[in-house]
């Protein structure tokens, strides 16, 4: 094999290098002189370190295998909360609260062992409680039942101070503990179409005297309630089409700061934070316009927003504490790092360098295309880049289409080792925020309820369009791969369109109707907005199903699914394979025995990432027409 030929080409991005710079860093936390984080470690099985530094000095608080991690709604997030005299905790492996003490080092089961699970944090040292949700799977292990409790320190008590809706987070006390804020909603909303911000009286035992909706509701999302120093409360919501900041005066919301941008993302996961407060008169913030993430420092009393000049592309998880703020980000050519903002410099906290010289990166270009049906839809355009290979003047590179998940979600244009793996090797990627992605406004975002396996193909495609009609792209070699929900976009997409001749399912979903029957509480009726209500719309779920629509898939496809996977059940791509297996399709299944949702650990990313390479190689392979792919 020639190796100037695109996707051949020697790279010395590997699985191996990939999954060694692949450490995660989550939930920074600032207590007096002590900075906390999470690591999650593709290296030691994907476990969750907890980390602290001080005076320079890093140090591991739990020993290998320990991880801090929650299986709340699934997905998890705020597994654990700092202070100055405790960290509490949840144990991955039996997902109750630890009370580790800072001084002595002393580490003991806070609740009782049972069918259980814990997230969002918050510690009352007034009353000396443990705010925190829970989930109880003692009635219902499909349907847990969720609820906001208080832990006495003292007695170990468990008091349920918030009950009756399907789900809560953000569980905050105001700075003089006479108030509790926190969130709730209903199926079948999610956070991100329909939440209610609660403000609560509190009396002298923690228990809620009274309550009231101050913000939200079925058609309004509120994101990130939270206390000033001075008292005042604040909250991301975007009635105005986006997500922006409001201060609750007492009797209505102001906006702080109006911008065309989201100061908000999908809450996914549990304490996710994009704004914070450096004092009572300044915030700290992130927030996304066209697919890029800035920070900025807001001036309440001016309502004025001054952007910071930094060359990030990517903010997340914002902490404050004492005029200082940890952030994570990343820049083109730089990976996610912790960083501090503080006297108006921004400084790295951690050491995550890339080894990768630059050369080899390909930067996102951002475009904007028109779709089919007569809109226009976003994406990030990386071409092939590797300083060692000429390719010929006359050949055009292969091209693969990501389509992230969610599909709630959008993607991201800091530095990704999963996309210059590919871009270094001779491909160009086309990352698709179709409609219905976030960051570009509830309008576009709500552009995908009801035309899931629709608006999000005919975007795909169109990007395919646009691509080849700029001759970048060799029109005979396109692939598209996807995760989750993504891996549904690619699975509709192979099924109800001819633009790709190859195609990627990580988890992946082929049967709609089987994933309203299986999936979790948190997305159970997620699909309701996404496609109709269930049962009563089964003829729209099978009609967009590509379990049923098989005879029209032509194209081989390479399934690559974890066999622990609770939110897509490895049924759903064994049913796929079986299917185009029968009909004589090439077809791949890799699996993952201790995998659930995504991929952890350093070997099994390593070998996901072999696989799928190997598989379009295989498929496209040198100077061939791939329309009429070989036979399995």
């Amino acid at each position: 094999m020639n190796i100037n030929h695109h996707g051949h080409w020697p790279s010395p991005i590997t699985p191996e290098l990939l999954t060694a710079q692949g450490v995660r860093i989550s939930d920074p936390q600032a207590v007096g002189d002590r900075l906390y984080w999470l690591e999650t470690r593709p290296q030691e099985k994907g476990r969750n370190a907890l980390v602290c530094e001080q005076a320079g000095e890093l140090t591991d608080l739990f020993p290998a295998p320990i991880s801090v991690r929650t299986r709340a709604q699934e997905y998890g997030g705020s597994s654990y909360v700092a202070t100055a005299t405790f960290i509490f905790y949840v144990l991955d492996s039996d997902q109750r609260i630890y009370q580790y003490t800072i001084a002595t080092g002393q580490n003991q089961p806070l609740t009782p062992a049972g069918p259980f699970r814990y997230a969002d944090f918050y510690y009352d040292a007034q009353r000396r409680h443990l705010l925190a949700v829970r989930e109880n799977y003692r009635e219902d292990a499909h349907n847990p039942a969720a609820d906001i409790i208080a832990i006495d320190l003292a007695s170990r008590h468990i008091n349920v101070i918030a009950q009756g809706a399907d789900f809560y987070s953000n569980p905050h006390l105001s700075p003089d503990a006479k108030q509790l804020s926190y969130l709730r909603w209903f199926h079948p909303q999610m956070p991100w179409d329909g939440t209610e911000c609660i403000l609560a009286q509190l009396d002298e035992h923690g228990k809620i005297t009274q309550e009231k909706i101050i913000a939200g509701g079925k058609d309004e999302s509120i994101f990130q309630p939270q206390w000033s120093p001075d008292n005042q409360f604040y909250f991301v919501s975007d009635r105005s089409n986006w997500w922006n900041i409001y201060r609750w005066d007492g009797t209505a919301a102001e906006i702080v700061c109006t911008l065309d941008a989201d100061f908000a993302t999908p809450q996914w996961v549990f304490g996710m934070s994009t704004y914070g407060f450096l004092n009572a008169q300044e915030i700290f913030c992130c927030y996304s316009q066209q697919g890029f993430w800035q920070a900025g420092i807001i001036d309440i009393s001016k309502r004025k927003l001054q952007k910071l000049a930094t060359e990030f592309r990517d903010i997340s998880a914002v902490h404050c504490h004492n005029n200082r703020a940890w952030f994570l980000a990343a820049s083109a050519t730089q990976g996610a790092q912790l960083w501090r903002y503080s006297d108006n410099k921004i400084v790295t906290v951690t050491n995550n360098t890339t080894t990768v010289t630059q050369n080899y990166i390909a930067r996102a270009e951002a475009i904007e295309f028109p779709t089919r049906d007569g809109e226009s839809a976003h994406g990030f355009f990386y071409r092939p880049t590797n300083p060692d290979i000429s390719p010929a003047p006359d050949s055009l590179p292969p091209l693969l289409v990501m389509c992230h998940g969610g599909p709630t979600g959008a993607t991201e244009t800091g530095l990704n080792l999963k996309i210059q793996y590919w871009t270094s090797r001779g491909f160009a990627v086309l990352d698709v925020n179709y409609r219905g992605s976030t960051g570009y406004g509830r309008q576009y975002r709500d552009r995908l309820k009801h035309n899931w396996g629709i608006t999000d193909v005919i975007d795909a495609c169109s990007g395919v369009d646009y691509l080849i009609a700029q001759g970048l792209v060799d029109k005979n070699k396109i692939a598209i791969r996807g995760s989750s929900a993504g891996g549904y976009t690619v699975l509709a997409a192979l099924t109800f369109s001819d633009v790709f001749k190859a195609g990627a399912s990580l988890y992946g979903i082929g049967d709609l109707e089987a994933l309203a029957k299986d999936t979790h509480k948190f997305e159970a009726h997620y699909l309701d907005s996404l496609v109709g209500a269930y049962p009563q719309q089964q003829a729209i779920y099978r009609a967009r199903s590509p379990i049923h629509h098989v005879e029209q898939l032509h194209c081989p496809v390479i399934f690559l699914q974890g066999l622990q996977d609770k939110v897509v059940p490895p049924a759903q791509a064994e049913a796929m394979v079986n299917a185009l297996t029968a009909k004589g399709i090439y077809t791949e299944y890799v699996t993952f025995a201790e995998e659930a949702h995504g991929f952890r650990q350093a070997q099994s990313i390593q070998r996901a990432l072999e696989a799928e390479l190997a598989f379009y190689q295989k498929v496209f392979g040198e100077n061939k027409d791939t329309s009429e792919p070989s036979p399995a």
